[in-house]
């Protein structure tokens, strides 16, 4: 059963997913293993992905299902905690995107903590990952980091009076607060800038298919 649906905004207080340029949603499907549960709306999607974030690590829904979008302006999101670049599945999110990359030229993967959380990004062009970067705040952070940095990440650097390269062992302390402040809510900004973002769909955005509820595997 299709469902008409315009596309809206959906943004929880902790948000992960993939994005892929591409209107093929059965096939990203097949690619990351995920199974068709239902159809689902733009505003129901909303409701489940901030429940089950706030449900808390351990809680069966949290890793177990995500929302699918239909093909947005050509782009797919998959939306739920599953989808989390920095993660305990961060080396399969990248194992994905790579793989999802290979096949239609590319594929992102977006953390964002909207209570002050920080923010991750990784991005992969076909077949391997270009860029991968963390910054939450957790120790682990620096480990992530892989690749130059993209376009949008110079231009801040840029305006931060920091080098474009992003090393950052010359930077006084002040600038070095100032980008982990900058940092800490790059993500949209990135996926809004290389893509479609989750936080800015609007009903008047080209719509094409269903977006459904799916199990993952």
């Amino acid at each position: 059963m299709e469902v008409r649906d315009r596309a809206e905004p959906i943004w929880t207080c902790w948000n992960h997913w993939i994005a892929v340029p591409t209107g093929d949603q059965a096939g990203v499907m097949e690619i990351l293993g995920l199974s068709s549960s239902r159809p689902l709306t733009f505003a129901e999607a909303q409701e489940v992905i901030d429940a089950d974030g706030h449900a808390g690590p351990g809680h069966p829904d949290r890793l177990s299902r995500v929302f699918v979008t239909p093909e947005v302006d050509g782009w797919i999101l998959v939306i739920g905690a599953w989808c989390d670049p920095r993660g305990e599945r961060r080396e399969e999110v990248l194992r994905s995107c790579r793989t999802l990359s290979a096949r239609y030229g590319g594929a992102q993967a977006y953390y964002f903590g909207a209570q002050g959380d920080g923010s991750a990004w990784l991005v992969a062009e076909h077949g391997r990952v270009v860029r991968r970067y963390a910054a939450t705040g957790e120790p682990d952070d620096e480990s992530l980091a892989h690749g130059h940095p993209l376009r949008y990440e110079q231009k801040r650097l840029l305006e931060l009076g920091l080098p474009v390269d992003g090393d950052l062992r010359t930077a006084s302390a002040e600038q070095l607060d100032e980008w982990t402040v900058a940092a800490f809510d790059l993500a949209p900004e990135i996926a809004a800038a290389c893509g479609v973002s989750p936080f800015t769909l609007t009903r008047d955005m080209r719509v094409r298919g269903t977006g459904v509820l799916a199990m993952t595997p």
